[in-house]
């Protein structure tokens, strides 16, 4: 195949897929390969994916085909596709499902045609554990009670299973989605949105039922939530990140469904009161007071015969809540995340235990379409002060990036946006709680953190939702939850180190629609050649995989130069 030098892709043996961003095909290729590749890197001119097993085998249960894989690398590939390339693929795409787990009146058998491997599972001392019997040709007996522990193993050995076991129905709640909303305007369930819960739902077949949604914040995730309880009508868990959360779930719910309030139970600090809608949070169910105690919280999984458990912020899911859930498989489990990026690189777990990818929407595509708002992410970088130099050449790894983020010549940055910003609302985030109480001091503006009770926090959104106040500074609680549909402003004064799951919620906090379709604006303050540029950039991977281009301006000049 001749080279076609237009083309954005160079597909390499060693699965790397290298994109030229100036290409005029680039958008298009990086739309079609977020679907089945990995970004690991985004520098100014060449973005470089991987193709991974776990990638090809989301891929394969979103409904993708080997060829449709094969054909977009041929589309936009500037050379051939190297054989073992066309090889792995096909022999990924084809592992998923070829383990099925079904049921055989009271059994749980892992069934394959493939009798070769139903040998090698048996033979697995990994996997051995979780299986009860032989029975015969292409079947085997798995413990009932470690449905998910032998998906764990499974995948850990290379085969991932396709879970067609059934569901518990669980007990019955009838609901529907509300025609109006309390503000009386109609509610419409955006086609995406119906979309992502009829694939879900799967017309309540076995092939549905558990697996993760993937959608920007601001598009209505909730929403996906509620519909797919609406199709299930049963006894609903969810599990949040915070109080504030929990509040705004119970809010959509009264707002956007005929569910009543005495419905909607909350198992938290605050109240203990299972209902047929009960909402709690992760730390809730990982609190104890020992480290050698069991989770005294764990019992609310038993409290009732759930239908349905909810995940919001699935990629944050809590190791020992992993653990709960292998043991919950016969409940409907539905995820719910703005990425599917773990710190922890635990999303093989993810895919085992909540279930594969089932839907994801590229964030540019429903901002094209007005869903969410237009936004322009701009990276300011600023020298470390002479004062500091030293002590931050002598520090150690972690120390320095303290330092670095915690740069006193970010307040004056902060102040000069505000001033450029003077009718937008705007939030002001960072990680280090003695950086975000002297910016609040500063400005004199409030400041949310980890210690302001929930009534506090309700009170201080609620104002800034109405422009009561219009520059509000929050630590890392507001990443998660927080609705502020005005806020169009978002400058980020330090981060968790290289977190790609936090710079799509604190991204989230803008995407909100604007009522005049005005851009939102994202910010990050990034201190020049220390450990808080070189983590910046892992961050704007994330940036990089959504779609957006990312401009770097130094804090000092009017140039800019765009990196993409």
């Amino acid at each position: 195949m001749a080279a076609v030098l237009d083309n954005p892709l160079i597909v390499q043996s060693d699965r790397t897929v290298l994109v030229e961003v100036d290409s005029p095909r680039y958008q298009d290729a990086r739309d079609h390969i977020a679907r089945f590749a990995e970004l690991e890197k985004s520098p100014e001119h060449i973005h470089t994916y991987r193709i991974t097993s776990l990638s090809l085998w989301n891929a394969a249960a979103s409904g993708l085909a080997a060829g449709d894989i094969l054909a977009a690398l041929e589309e936009y590939g500037k050379y051939a596709v190297p054989q073992n390339i066309r090889q792995e693929v096909t022999q990924y795409i084809a592992r998923y499902g070829l383990l099925k787990l079904v049921r055989e009146g009271d059994d749980l058998v892992l069934t394959s045609e493939d009798e070769e491997i139903i040998a090698e599972v048996w033979n697995s001392k990994t996997v051995r554990t979780y299986l009860t019997k032989n029975l015969g040709p292409g079947r085997l007996r798995v413990d009932p009670r470690r449905r998910g522990h032998v998906k764990q193993a499974l995948i850990r050995i290379g085969f991932p299973v396709e879970d067609l076991a059934g569901y518990v129905e669980g007990d019955p709640l009838p609901m529907a989605l509300a025609e109006r909303m309390g503000n009386g305007h109609h509610f419409h369930v955006r086609e995406y949105q119906r979309e992502a819960a009829d694939v879900f739902h799967a017309g309540g077949s076995s092939r549905g039922g558990s697996g993760v949604i993937v959608l920007p914040c601001g598009a209505g995730k909730t929403v996906v939530g509620l519909t797919v309880m609406a199709r299930i009508q049963a006894n609903t868990l969810i599990i949040a990140t915070s109080l504030t959360a929990l509040n705004q779930w119970r809010r959509e719910m009264l707002d956007k469904t005929t569910l009543r309030e005495d419905q909607i139970g909350e198992y938290s600090s605050l109240r203990k009161d299972p209902r047929e809608v009960t909402l709690t949070t992760y730390q809730m169910l990982t609190y104890r007071r020992r480290k050698t105690d069991e989770f005294p919280h764990f019992e609310i999984f038993n409290k009732r015969n759930w239908g349905m458990i909810i995940y919001d912020e699935v990629h944050l899911l809590p190791a020992p809540v992993f653990r709960i859930t292998a043991e919950i498989q016969a409940c409907r489990r539905l995820g719910l995340t703005a990425t599917l990026v773990r710190e922890d690189h635990k999303e093989n777990d993810v895919f085992s235990l909540i279930g594969p990818k089932r839907f994801d929407v590229p964030w540019k595509v429903l901002e094209r379409q007005g869903w969410i708002a237009t936004a322009e992410c701009i990276e300011i970088r600023l020298p470390l002060p002479a004062e500091l130099r030293m002590k931050y050449a002598t520090a150690d790894g972690r120390a320095k990036f303290r330092i670095a983020s915690e740069n006193p010549l970010k307040i004056d940055v902060a102040r000069k946006i505000i001033e450029d910003h003077p009718d937008d609302l705007i939030l002001i985030i960072g990680q280090y709680l003695s950086q975000v109480r002297e910016i609040a001091r500063q400005f004199d503006v409030p400041i949310i953190t980890g210690t302001t009770p929930d009534r506090k926090r309700e009170e201080l959104y609620a104002k800034f939702r109405e422009h009561e106040i219009p520059v509000l500074v929050a630590s890392k609680v507001a990443n998660f939850a927080v609705d502020l549909p005005d806020a169009s402003v978002a400058i980020q004064v330090s981060g968790t180190f290289g977190s790609r799951q936090e710079e799509a919620q604190r991204l989230g906090r803008i995407l909100r629609p604007k009522a005049e379709g005005t851009k939102a604006h994202f910010y990050s303050l990034v201190t020049r050649d220390t450990r808080d540029q070189e983590f910046a950039a892992n961050r704007q991977l994330f940036l990089t995989e959504q779609g957006y281009s990312y401009e770097i301006r130094d804090a000092y000049t009017k140039e800019g130069e765009h990196a993409g």
